[in-house]
């Protein structure tokens, strides 16, 4: 009888814990992750303006936006941008820039000179992994 009861239980019960669970992660912000390995200036533009959009849409607090730019896209998080001023504002609007370490390396590397990243960019030690990890944890990913 006591087993019946459980189970019973259980079955009225589960439902009320997957509907709990459904509401819990509709109050989530929204994650998404923008890969930015391009040198093309119209390219970048695209990715800082979709990360615009989406916190013009859904508002600050309810969006959280990572850049992570690599390859020939990590010109985009340097002095040398054309956008520099635009990546700094954005920064301090809370969308994180991450440059990739490996390529930082393979620049110094071949010319010599460590690329001077903007202030409030942080590095990771590989952009594809720093992707793949946010995806891991839920993020939404796009590549203008």
């Amino acid at each position: 009888m006591r087993k019946l009861i459980k189970q019973i239980a259980t079955v009225l019960l589960l439902p009320l814990l997957v509907v709990t669970n459904v509401f819990a992660e509709q109050d989530l912000p929204h994650r998404l992750v923008i890969q930015v390995s391009t040198d093309q200036v119209r390219t970048q533009t695209i990715a800082l303006n979709n990360a615009i959009n989406l916190q013009k849409l859904y508002g600050m607090d309810n969006v959280i936006i990572e850049v992570v730019a690599y390859g020939p896209g990590l010109n985009l998080l340097t002095t040398e941008s054309s956008a520099a001023s635009r990546v700094k504002s954005l920064a301090a609007q809370d969308i994180t820039f991450s440059a990739c370490q490996n390529t930082m390396d393979a620049v110094m590397k071949k010319t010599g000179k460590l690329p001077v990243l903007l202030e409030g960019v942080q590095t990771v030690n590989a952009g594809v992994a720093r992707i793949m990890e946010l995806q891991e944890q839920g993020y939404a990913y796009i590549r203008p």
